[in-house]
């Protein structure tokens, strides 16, 4: 099915009684799935990856226990939608998050490092053996050494001192994954949000604390507010110049008009790159 067929007559046909009636128009969506706004209140995904299935399934068994004690609305999934001959995929309902995503409006109150420590401290918590799965997210960065192997300058060193950075030896802990600018939303500057957990896995949590740099002014702000030790910090920002860079192509991309580019995701990169050479 590619996206012309997935239309707003197609969408309703699979929704239950009780929610076929509410407005339903389509948002811009993550990689994975597509995206509708169901109502004022609900969110809509569709599968478009192959992968997107198990995602939301791995969303709806954990983010439901968690969401609770988060001080930060999340998309809480509400209902799992079974595959059909209709639709042979996986689909979910969540809970819709307002605001707007931070590679439209950006985070720019000073307050926000301490909202984003206080949802990372509550978020980053042991998790049981039973949710481990594959991921590259929160894993040793030494996996990724032979892709920043021509790093010059001061990024290098960085990335240099981060490999150096003693690992992490404490339990694997509850991380989102994604953390960067289209994956929060703000409201008058502040930050008001966090969405698409898609990614959600657990590790070391220097990947999460990465966003200090995707999504703060003051990158250093965060670190006043949450409790990481120096070898944390130091793999922190090899994430964040793992991710800059990464997130930095998506946007070129899009500024091209290549399929899967994000145009709006190049400001904030390159913002998190001049941070980090500094």
């Amino acid at each position: 099915m590619d996206d012309l067929t997935i239309d707003e007559d197609f969408v309703r046909s699979l929704l239950p009684p009780d929610l076929a009636g509410l407005d339903l128009r389509p948002v811009d969506g993550g990689w994975d799935n597509r995206m509708w706004r169901l109502g004022g209140d609900l969110a809509l995904r569709l599968p478009r990856s192959e992968r997107a299935p198990a995602l939301l399934e791995y969303e709806h068994r954990w983010l439901p226990g968690l969401a609770p004690g988060l001080p930060l609305p999340v998309p809480v999934p509400a209902r799992l939608g079974a595959p059909t001959e209709r639709f042979p995929k996986t689909w979910l309902v969540t809970t819709w998050v307002h605001g707007t995503p931070a590679d439209l409006a950006p985070v720019a109150s000073p307050g926000s490092a301490e909202t984003l420590a206080a949802f990372l401290t509550a978020l980053h918590r042991p998790a049981p053996a039973e949710a481990a799965r594959p991921t590259d997210r929160g894993v040793p960065l030494a996996a990724f050494a032979p892709d920043l192997a021509g790093l010059t300058g001061p990024l290098k060193e960085v990335w240099d001192d981060a490999l150096a950075a003693p690992a992490w030896d404490g339990p694997p802990l509850w991380l989102h994954g994604d953390l960067h600018a289209a994956n929060v939303v703000t409201a008058d500057g502040a930050l008001a949000g966090v969405v698409d957990f898609g990614d959600m896995c657990t590790g070391d949590p220097a990947a999460d604390l990465s966003a200090a740099w995707l999504l703060l002014p003051d990158p250093e702000a965060l670190f006043t507010h949450y409790g990481a030790d120096d070898a944390t910090i130091r793999r922190a920002r090899g994430w964040a110049l793992r991710r800059a860079l990464g997130l930095r192509d998506v946007g070129i991309a899009g500024e091209a008009g290549r399929t899967g580019g994000k145009p709006t995701w190049r400001r904030p990169a390159e913002a998190a790159l001049a941070h980090l050479a500094r």
